[in-house]
């Protein structure tokens, strides 16, 4: 599965989660004002601290096995998937020795509506997981940070 696939299966889970609550505008959903109300970061922030425990790809190309700050750009992904906010899917920057080693998408879920998009568990406010998805083929880096999950997906290689 691809970058973009993860992104449209996590956007789609997310409108779904919340098309049912939907306002007297369309899209207008309590959980996307609650991200417009500062639930998102507008600008860069530090995300956290993970470990990488193996190599991975990030955006198509090799990122070695180590560990990493990782930073939320400003920058939204495009082409942003059908049925979700540009403020929903965002590059990240993996940053070591304070240069950028590799950047990926980041798939930004509200508290809300995190167990429609991941299942399992999520990491503590302020924690993150690096995991091994089913069938070893990719990592997901599970960052919450002050109870906005943001999920990243990376293709082993």
């Amino acid at each position: 599965m691809t970058r973009g696939a993860f992104g449209l299966l996590a956007a789609s889970a997310l409108f779904v989660a919340t098309v049912g609550t939907a306002g007297p505008r369309r899209g207008d959903t309590p959980t996307v004002r609650a991200l417009q109300a500062g639930a998102i970061p507008a600008g860069e922030v530090t995300l956290g601290t993970i470990r990488l425990g193996r190599r991975v790809l990030a955006d198509g190309k090799p990122l070695a096995a180590g560990t990493y700050q990782v930073r939320l750009t400003s920058q939204p992904a495009q082409p942003v998937a059908r049925g979700a906010s540009n403020e929903l899917e965002r590059w990240v920057e993996f940053i070591q020795g304070g240069q950028v080693k590799g950047r990926e998408v980041a798939t930004i879920v509200p508290q809300d509506a995190i167990s429609q998009v991941a299942k399992g568990r999520p990491p503590a406010v302020g924690a993150s997981r690096v995991e091994l998805l089913k069938g070893d083929e990719y990592v997901r880096v599970w960052i919450n940070r002050s109870g906005t999950h943001y999920l990243i997906h990376l293709p082993v290689g």
